[in-house]
């Protein structure tokens, strides 16, 4: 059979790889290509398009592209029309894929999601649009399957990937050897580089008996990083995250999938956020949930602390790193709400299942 996939950042690309390890596994005659980054590639995935090109962030930002992103919609639908793939997945990334499905679905192609766009989250009438063009809807958070309830729109909630690559993680040893490590998780575009990074290392400074060391997203290169950097003697590592979360004391990380990463780690962390004034504008009046942490979100309280747009700051980050290296009853509470997390996203497969349901979509007729 075969496959195009869709991945447009750097955590669908790592969560599509291992889904298309498991479609290898099933089947053995599968031809795949697609959109995607460095860890499809490796599985086993022929990229014609790399997700370095793709990541476009906020209302402003995908304006300011909106002629990129017209010239990769034409792109796909040609790339996709020549190889005619069995069936078409899409990973994450709602703003192209979700547009790009429903081309897809009325040219005749059958059509799986893995990751589904975040409607609880806002425009919840999109629950409608999705139903109609999703052959396959793949879910990896525990309370989308009553937000999906109540559309009666039945979907698979197949367990959360991020919970399934970090219980084998787990296993490995840190190849970091340092002690009492800081750890910076900036995020993987580059406006986010931009306005977080810069806060993260005027904060890091001022602990000198720790080593900081900042995680490089996978699809940047060292230059996005090197104007911040020229000050400061701190560690830049690559390819190497999960190493730097396995002995970090505390973390200070840009709202993401980091996030959750940084909790199955049980590494204590502030959540940071800012966004384009203008697309934080529009986000605040059209978002419906509490939290922007996908640890708070799947606990539905406030375990992990999230200093969004003004709140992020020197002085306020600093409060809060302080707390999460210095309380002990701060951090004995955020431990104990680690465990729950845990608790509630054990035993996942979500590759595994994911890649089954997608293979029997190829075979229906």
């Amino acid at each position: 059979m075969k496959y195009f996939i869709i991945a447009g950042e750097a955590s669908g690309d790592l969560h599509a790889s291992h889904v298309v390890k498991e479609i290898y596994a099933i089947d053995k005659q599968a031809t795949i290509i697609g959109w995607g980054g460095d860890n499809m590639q490796q599985a086993g995935v022929e990229i014609k398009k790399h997700i370095k090109e793709l990541s476009f962030m906020g209302f402003v930002e995908v304006l300011k592209n909106i002629f990129s992103i017209f010239r990769h919609f034409k792109e796909a639908k040609k790339q996709i029309l020549a190889f005619h793939p069995d069936v078409l997945l899409f990973v994450d990334y709602p703003g192209f894929n979700l547009r790009m499905a429903k081309w897809a679905k009325l040219s005749g192609f059958k059509t799986a999601y893995y990751i589904s766009p975040k409607a609880w989250a806002w425009k919840e009438n999109r629950v409608h649009t999705i139903h109609q063009y999703i052959d396959e809807m793949l879910c990896i958070l525990p309370f989308e399957k009553q937000f999906y309830a109540k559309w009666n729109y039945p979907i698979r909630y197949v367990g959360n990937p991020t919970a399934e690559e970090i219980t084998k993680e787990l296993l490995i040893s840190s190849t970091i050897k340092d002690e009492n490590v800081i750890a910076l998780l900036p995020g993987s575009r580059v406006q986010e580089i931009n306005k977080m990074l810069p806060v993260m290392l005027e904060v890091a400074k001022q602990y000198d008996a720790y080593t900081v060391i900042i995680a490089q997203a996978p699809n940047l290169p060292k230059e996005v990083y090197d104007p911040f950097l020229k000050n400061y003697t701190f560690k830049l590592v690559q390819h190497q995250t999960y190493s730097i979360l396995k002995v970090a004391k505390v973390a200070m990380v840009t709202s993401g999938t980091a996030t959750l990463e940084t909790a199955l780690f049980k590494v204590p962390q502030v959540v940071c956020y800012i966004a384009n004034n203008f697309s934080y504008q529009i986000a605040k009046r059209i978002l419906k949930i509490k939290y922007i942490s996908l640890v708070n979100l799947i606990l539905d309280k406030p375990c992990v602390k999230e200093l969004i747009q003004d709140e992020l700051n020197v002085t306020s980050l600093k409060n809060e790193i302080d707390k999460l290296l210095f309380d002990e009853n701060y951090r004995g509470s955020l431990f104990e709400n680690y465990q729950t997390l845990e608790s509630d996203l054990k035993e996942s497969q979500a590759s595994v299942e994911s890649a089954k349901w997608i293979c029997n979509l190829a075979l229906k007729k």
